[in-house]
């Protein structure tokens, strides 16, 4: 069929259906022009990204009917990239089954938002302006996500959802491209097309498109929560300009994307949901909680080199409450970090591990730790644009092997001080540091971050006291063993700095006047001056 052809029979149709066609091919143009704007940029990243995504929603749309699945929408940079990639993937899914154009004159995809009384009234004016610049079928629900799923999922077919969930977001953590819903939540698969996006993609993406985004992120916001708990990025703020914050886009370092989100502590004791089981209220400070410590070094174990780090460590926990288990030496090997982190961690509150992260090929820490959680080793995007900051171009591609991760159970400490950030796996912290003075900074920026996020239970710091004396060990064990059985709150320990040199007696609790009462009592067990106490 010629042009003109095409054009006459157009033209022989009522005006109603002329007009339909027209709005038809207007909205199949706007969903070209984000597939369009993609493919004519040059970063080749966020193309790879657009690719994987759009693959994500075309795959969905061939498993689900378009009644069975469902958007989750909330206004948020996130789901506003996920509203256009599902135009697009739409578009490329209707092209690649030979459709017309389908009815593109409304965004098909039933669309779902979760109104709250905390939410900014910019999110939901930006949210039903949106819905009615795409024809989007938006359900408002004024329930809690749970109560309104189940209500949702009662009245309507819906099968799979669609969200804007990233890797590094609290409820990403475990879940991949298709994951069911979790135990106890009516039966649903949640369909992930950006989880392995960064902040960087985020933005390219909107930018790159030239798509409306909510007004907040141009006031310095960069991650929006509720009314309660957001503010603008500090790192954005404008010098010598009194509340005024540079835009979103312009944060130079992703990874502190969520440096505007206030955590509220907990109150009476209550837990944390990211507090691993841990807890940091007054009320507990004379608890005991114990640590284990790896090291991961042939070199020390061949003798090559003298572990510093273990015993910094160990006093650096004691400083804060915490009583150290354990200090042991591995090889550099997957199977010996395995076993030993897997005893480890289910044994102490915490493990610390240092040695054996990076490149090269003894550095098996992260791989070990997988093992040991039972996950694989993934690309983490946002510890890869921590690596890109620090060695460039050697840190690029598809699949970078030295930002591979423990999968679902990672979660990167973020600290301004730090080049590298520290990494955590559930109860396992892993330290970078080569040198005490390098674990020094990264533990004074681990207990910054404690105070603000509950990482670390903060309890009250260990107290101890030492005496001399020349008495044999002979005459000591016996009034020592029973000393002991007296003050079972309290270390009581000996050490000798020479074979023949004087007895240390030493006393550790968390109670001044414990320890003062212990030695008192053991004064009374021998003659006066028996015992001198040591400075």
């Amino acid at each position: 069929m010629s042009v003109t052809q095409w054009l006459d029979r157009v033209l022989e149709q009522p005006l109603h259906l002329r007009l339909l066609n027209q709005q038809n091919i207007l909205c199949s143009t706007v969903n070209m022009e984000i597939d369009k704007a993609i493919r004519e940029c040059d970063d080749r990243r966020l193309q790879t990204k657009y690719n994987n995504a759009t693959y994500v929603i075309q795959r969905a749309l061939a498993l689900y009917s378009i009644e069975e699945v469902a958007f989750s929408f909330n206004g948020g940079k996130d789901s506003t990239v996920l509203l256009h990639l599902l135009r697009a993937g739409y578009f490329l899914h209707k092209r690649g089954k030979n459709s017309a154009n389908g009815d593109l004159k409304n965004f098909p995809i039933r669309t779902i938002y979760f109104e709250t009384p905390s939410a900014f009234p910019e999110i939901n004016s930006f949210t039903y302006d949106t819905a009615s610049t795409y024809g989007l079928q938006i359900d408002t629900i004024r329930l809690d996500f749970k109560s309104g799923l189940e209500a949702l999922l009662k009245d309507k077919p819906i099968r799979a959802i669609f969200l804007g969930v990233r890797i590094g977001d609290p409820t990403a953590v475990g879940q991949e491209q298709f994951s069911p819903s979790s135990p106890g939540w009516p039966p649903f698969m949640r369909v992930n097309p950006i989880l392995d996006w960064s902040y960087r993609d985020v933005w390219a993406f909107l930018l790159t498109c030239k798509v409306n985004y909510c007004s907040l992120y141009d006031q310095g916001y960069t991650s929006i929560g509720s009314i309660y708990d957001t503010v603008p990025n500090s790192l954005l703020s404008i010098s010598n300009a009194s509340n005024k914050f540079k835009p979103a886009y312009l944060l130079a370092d992703g990874r502190l994307e969520r440096a505007g989100r206030a955590k509220r502590s907990s109150t009476g004791g209550q837990l944390r949901a990211d507090s691993n089981g841990l807890t940091t209220p007054d009320l507990h400070k004379n608890s005991m909680l114990t640590a284990s410590i790896i090291a991961v070094g042939d070199e020390i174990l061949f003798g090559i080199v003298e572990d510093q780090l273990g015993p910094y460590l160990c006093g650096k926990l004691n400083s804060v409450g915490w009583s150290v288990f354990q200090l042991s030496v591995v090889h550099n090997s997957i199977d010996s970090v395995a076993e030993e982190v897997e005893r480890q961690k289910s044994t102490s509150d915490m493990v610390f591990i240092y040695g054996g992260v990076g490149p090269l090929h003894s550095d098996v820490t992260l791989s070990g730790i997988a093992k040991a959680f039972g996950v694989r080793l993934a690309p983490d995007e946002e510890f890869e644009e921590y690596l890109r900051h620090i060695i460039g171009d050697q840190c690029t591609g598809d699949r970078n092997e030295m930002a591979q991760l423990p999968e679902g159970i990672t979660e990167l400490l973020h600290h301004e001080e730090l080049s590298v950030p520290l990494i955590k796996c559930q109860n396992v912290i892993i330290l970078s540091a080569t040198n005490v003075l390098e674990l020094e900074r990264q533990w004074d920026c681990l207990i910054e971050l404690t105070k603000s996020s509950d990482l670390l239970a903060l309890l009250e710091p260990y107290v101890s006291k030492h005496v001399t004396t020349n008495l044999s060990d002979v005459e000591i064990a016996q009034p020592l063993s029973k000393l002991c059985l007296e003050f079972p709150d309290l270390y009581i320990g000996c050490y000798r700095k020479a074979r023949y040199g004087s007895l240390i007696v030493s006393f550790k609790g968390k109670d001044q006047t414990r320890l003062e009462s212990a030695i008192k009592a053991l004064h009374k067990k021998f003659q006066p001056g028996a015992f001198v106490e040591m400075n």
